[in-house]
């Protein structure tokens, strides 16, 4: 009697005749043309509006603009090699927003994230009734336009204007949201306004992840509502708060709507207020390649302060 271990199974044998069945799919699976009609879509706009302007900056960055003749001679552009970036690292005003910005980071970052998370926590708890209208409401600002967001502000910080201040004023308090000492806060304020609902969303949708047996068995131990957030939920959507952490140092390095509106109320915001209004101002100076130059050092600054708290944070973290 043949083993059946050994017996030879109708998967490996060849069908009557010694021949195989020809495969669907030409054997070599998917055809190239179908992986590249499907992916042209994604890559056609990603080479022409992200890594070519990437490209053209760094071109522009490595390039000067000299004259033949003298000052009112013809000028002609040319290889500079790392001049221009000599000169960002030596213009005052660039590292004045770079400090002026680092500021409103290390301040406004937590104050938002943790306002999110608690805001998350208690979206997941059976203590809140009508979650789905809080949760739209704390969403809602995100799907205002971030200068739209910072004309309504004005509004409101406005000493002409803003009821706000009228009412601080008739009991004593007489705040100035646009002085030089509060408005880098008043742009931050807006600023959290703005992103808060998304980054409560995000770790919203992570705690929605954890299984509800981890809560049942912590109850069953004894373990507080308390104890639970920050023991239990905090941890596991860890990789979430990295992520929007990540995404809010990214922003606050972009930071110019903002700043940009409210100058028109307050002289007390320079048309260099942060690096990309500096680089903005440069550029509109006819300064291209300057401006490509401060551009580029953001860019860097971005992503080693990014990738830095990222990799930090995941090995702290284990993840």
């Amino acid at each position: 009697m043949t083993d059946i271990a050994t017996r030879p199974t109708d998967a490996v044998s060849p069908p009557p005749g010694g021949r195989r069945r020809p495969r669907l799919d030409g054997g070599g699976g998917p055809r190239a043309g179908t992986i590249v009609a499907f992916l042209t879509p994604f890559f056609l706009p990603f080479v022409l509006f992200y890594l070519v302007p990437i490209g053209y900056a760094l071109w522009q960055s490595f390039r000067v603009v000299r004259r033949s003749g003298g000052q009112y001679g013809t000028s002609y552009t040319t290889f500079g090699g790392f001049e221009q970036y000599v000169e960002v690292f030596q213009n005052d005003e660039f590292w004045a927003s770079i400090g002026r910005i680092g500021l409103f980071g290390i301040v406004q970052v937590p104050v938002m994230l943790f306002t999110a998370l608690v805001m998350a926590l208690l979206l997941d708890t059976h203590l809140l009734k009508l979650k789905g209208f809080f949760r739209t409401a704390a969403f809602m600002p995100y799907a205002v336009p971030g200068v739209i967001a910072a004309i309504m502000w004005s509004y409101l910080y406005s000493p002409q204007l803003s009821p706000v201040v009228d009412l601080l004023n008739g009991i004593g308090l007489k705040p100035d949201f646009l002085g030089p000492g509060a408005v880098l806060w008043s742009a931050a304020n807006v600023s959290t306004w703005l992103w808060t609902g998304y980054n409560m969303l995000i770790m919203f949708s992570a705690l929605q992840s954890i299984p509800q047996e981890l809560y049942e068995a912590a109850r069953i131990d004894g373990a507080s509502n308390w104890v639970i957030a920050w023991r239990i939920k905090v941890p596991i959507i860890a990789p979430s708060i990295v992520m929007t952490t990540v995404f809010s140092i990214i922003g606050t390095l972009q930071l110019y709507s903002e700043p940009a509106v409210l100058r028109q109320i307050s002289s007390n915001i320079s048309s260099t207020f942060t690096p990309n209004m500096l680089a903005y101002t440069v550029a509109v100076g006819n300064n291209y390649q300057q401006a490509a130059a401060i551009s580029v050092v953001i860019a860097v600054i971005t992503f080693v302060l990014s990738f830095g708290f990222m990799r930090l944070t995941s090995k702290r973290a284990g993840l």
